[in-house]
Parts: C-alpha cells; structure tokens; sequence
C-alpha cells in the first residue's frame, strides 16, 4: 500500500551526528522534525485546552487506542466526527496502537498466535479479545492521522528467549495490520521491537521491510527498565546505522530533555512521554537548572520566574516560584496547569532549537554544550 497523503522531506543532516531535521506532511498539516509530542491519552492533554497546546507550539499529539477503545468507545468517536472534531484539536493526531497498556495488566493477559485476550481490570474488570484485524479497526475508527501496528512490548530484564517470541509476535502482527488497514488519509507505521539485542532489533526491522511499505517506523521496547546507557548501546546503531534513511522514526514513550537531545543525535526524529504533564501534577518543573520540585521549602520567597532562560507564557507573564509553590501546597489545579505549560513548552522549544542546530550544522555543538549545563542531568 502506498500512502499518497504522507510524505517525508529531509531538509538537513547534521555533518558530525546523525542527526536530521525535516517535515512530516500529514492531511491536518505539517510536522517539523526533531519534534515532542505531547499525550493526550483519553482524547485531552490533561488540563490544557488545544487552544493554549497550539499556542505553545505544539504541532502533533497522541492519544490511545486501548484507552479510547474502553471510555467513551470507537464507535461513539467516529460517530462524533473522529477524533479531530472530538476533541476540537484540528492539526495531526498520533494514536498508538494501546499494545503497551493491554500488557501492562501482567497476569490478566493470554496471547496466541491470533491476537490477545486481556481483562480491562482499570475499566469495567471484562475479558476483551483483539486481533491485529480488531485494533485496525478501532485505530480507523478513531480517524488519528498516523496510526501503529498491535505488538508485543517486551519490559526489561527480560529473557532473550521471551524478546525474541515478542519479536516474532510483532512481526506476524504487523503483516496482518497491514493487511487490513485501508484508510489512505491514515498512515500506518510499523514498530521495531528485540529489547536491548541489536540483532534482534534487525531482525525486527528487516521483518517490517519485507511485509510492507510503512510510511514511518515507531521503535517500541525501550524506555521500559533499563537506564540510558543500555538504552543507547542498541539504539544509537539501530537509528543511526540501519533504519531507512527516507523514513521518519519515533522513539517511543521517551520524554526527559537529555534523551531528546541524545535521541536526536542518533537520529530520532519523533518522540513522546506523558513525563512533563505527570511530573506537572507531582509539582515539578523541568528547567536550565535541572528539574526543580515546587514543593519544596526554598521557594516560598522566591520572586523569580520558574526559569529565567525560558520564553514560555508562564515564566513571562509574572507567575513567580512563590506563587507555583503556594499553589502545589495547596493542591490547586492551576499550580498543575502552570506547570504542564512550562513543562510541554520546555521540551517543544528544546527540539526547535535542536532543529535550528541542525540546520546550521552545528548540532554536536549543540550536544557538547547541552551536556555542560545543569539541566544536562535530568535523565
């Protein structure tokens, strides 16, 4: 299947990483990359409204399949116009394929060959069946712009014998989810799943290569246990080395500020996390400081800005530490909204002034002074 509505321009390639800026063409718009997306799980990034996401730059968001698929339901959203016009958020939407959270429910989860059966234990307590056939149909339902394939994501540790069942699993999977995904204004990426074994990565990808003409690959599996450096041993040559170099690749539920910078140097183009709005409702903000909890004591004075460097609307509109921590104290909402604000816009403006570096062909600069500064250590 060729998939007329989406393309994928490189605009620059950094001559010292293997970093790349480009753009992502969708049907709600256009999407530069290195770019974060913010997760907006049951159709809302919790307590911002897509009027100030957009004002802050956001240019694509998530929103998940299992999660949807239970409260309100597929049907009830397409029968509401899709997701677009339910939620009233009208630039490119991401759904991923709800396969982290179904195996999340641990003992709750039997898999075959023909799909999974899991009881929704966070809903209703049910046992739901879904074929790779069945979440096609929920993700087409819920009418996102860029959709992934049903997988398996293995945690970590995790025996090598298990990775590579998982492995095998995805791949029949995504073979089937090609098959049955038949929306042309909706790409289908597939996802490269094999834990911390490079070997097993490239068989995953090379598996993806051969059943179909994916637009884009999501790279799964990471981000589930392991700390960075095990992390980056199988994925800097994954990314770097080995993906298609003409498709867009997006790193998977990875949201702190050094992951971005280093994923982007092995050639990321796409990430995700829910991290800076769940770490906004623990009262915490990202900053060039490193992460600051607003909790704490030593702002009960504090005349300043959450971050004297940052150009976002709260640290330029007079919101003071004082002020943000009163509101943590005391448990109000708007303390949490502030902070999802700050948070989002730190990790948006941090991937644009990564782009602009690449673009400049500055961008192991860019790295060598990120790793210098304080903020350098919130991993």
């Amino acid at each position: 299947m060729t998939e007329p509505w989406f393309t994928y321009d490189i605009i620059a390639e950094d001559p010292s990483t293997h970093a790349r800026a480009g753009v992502l063409h969708t049907p709600h718009g256009d999407v530069p990359t290195p770019i974060f997306m913010p997760v907006g799980t049951k159709a809302t990034v919790k307590g911002l409204l897509p009027s100030q996401l957009k004002d802050l730059g956001t240019k694509i968001l998530l929103a998940n399949t299992y999660h949807l698929s239970q409260r309100p339901g597929a049907d009830l959203v397409e029968e509401m116009g899709g997701l677009h016009e339910f939620m009233q958020w009208h630039g490119p939407i991401l759904t991923d394929s709800g396969g982290f959270q179904v195996f999340s429910h641990g003992d709750f989860v039997k898999l075959d060959d023909d799909g999974v059966t899991f009881r929704v234990v966070d809903y209703d307590g049910r046992y739901v069946h879904w074929t790779p056939e069945d979440n096609m149909h929920i993700a087409q339902q819920l009418g996102a712009d860029i959709v992934m394939q049903l997988d398996q994501c293995p945690g970590y540790p995790a025996q090598r014998s298990f990775v590579e069942r998982a492995v095998e699993l995805s791949s029949m999977w995504a073979e089937r989810c090609y098959a049955a995904h038949t929306r042309e204004d909706q790409a289908l990426f597939g996802i490269v799943q094999g834990g911390m074994h490079l070997d097993l990565r490239l068989r995953s990808l090379h598996h993806l290569e051969e059943c179909g003409d994916f637009p884009g690959y999501g790279i799964g599996g990471y981000s589930v246990g392991e700390d960075h450096e095990t992390m980056f041993e199988s994925l800097a040559p994954l990314a770097g080395e080995y993906m298609p170099r003409e498709k867009p690749r997006y790193l998977m539920g990875v949201g702190n500020p050094t992951t971005l910078v280093h994923g982007v140097e092995c050639g990321i183009d796409m990430f995700d996390c829910v991290l800076p709005t769940r770490t906004a409702r623990m009262g915490t903000a990202f900053s060039s400081e490193g992460r600051l909890n607003l909790k704490n004591a030593r702002f009960i004075h504090d005349h300043g800005p959450l971050d004297g460097q940052c150009t976002c609307p709260v640290c330029t509109s007079g919101y003071t530490r004082a002020y943000i921590h009163h509101l943590v104290r005391q448990k109000e909402m708007v303390g949490s909204i502030l902070l999802s604000m700050h948070n989002i816009y730190f990790l948006l403006d941090l991937m644009r002034r990564a782009r602009e570096a690449i673009i400049a062909g500055t961008y192991g600069e860019f790295v060598r002074t990120w790793d210098s500064l304080p903020a350098s250590q919130d991993w």
